[in-house]
């Protein structure tokens, strides 16, 4: 099959990839919304418009999740890092204290961000220890002004300027 990884040195080096961080948030029946921190969100097409992100299985609200009629992406900020720790984990009580906004296609999501995807499920893939999930993008909005929250190394950073 191939030569075994210390799992944790491969964690830490999968960490110098900076990602943005993002908020996959969906609408539960009968009780708050789901909201988990996610740092996995990508592109896939254009043509449908199509986002991806993983989930590791046995993340508490992964049952929900996949049987939710659509979902929402939110963009965080560089300043909204504790909105990242708060949606990160199987914590109870993630949104004490805080409304979601509720976008077009009812599905909830955090504000104001970066950007905000509303999606439909599209497809689940395996993926070892966590699934793939695509998602169809029904509507989109972005802010003009802000930075992006950037996870790098196992802690929180913002952006310093353009490169050359």
């Amino acid at each position: 099959m191939g030569l075994a990884l210390d799992p944790r040195a491969f964690r830490n080096a999968l960490g110098h990839f900076p990602t943005g961080v993002v908020v996959v948030t969906a609408e539960t029946e009968g009780r708050d919304p789901i909201a988990m921190t996610v740092s996995s969100f990508n592109a896939v097409s254009l043509d449908p418009p199509l986002v991806l992100f993983s989930v590791g299985r046995t993340a508490p609200s992964l049952p929900a999740l996949l049987a939710a009629k659509n979902f929402g992406i939110s963009v965080l900020r560089h300043d909204q890092s504790d909105l990242s720790s708060r949606f990160a984990g199987g914590r109870g009580e993630k949104w004490a204290g805080l409304a979601p906004v509720v976008g077009e296609t009812g599905c909830p999501l955090i504000g104001p961000c970066l950007a905000t995807f509303e999606c439909e499920p599209f497809a689940v893939h395996e993926g070892g220890d966590h699934l793939i999930l695509v998602g169809h993008v029904l509507r989109f909005e972005i802010a003009e002004e802000g930075e992006p929250l950037v996870f790098f190394r196992g802690g929180y950073h913002a952006i310093a300027g353009r490169a050359a």
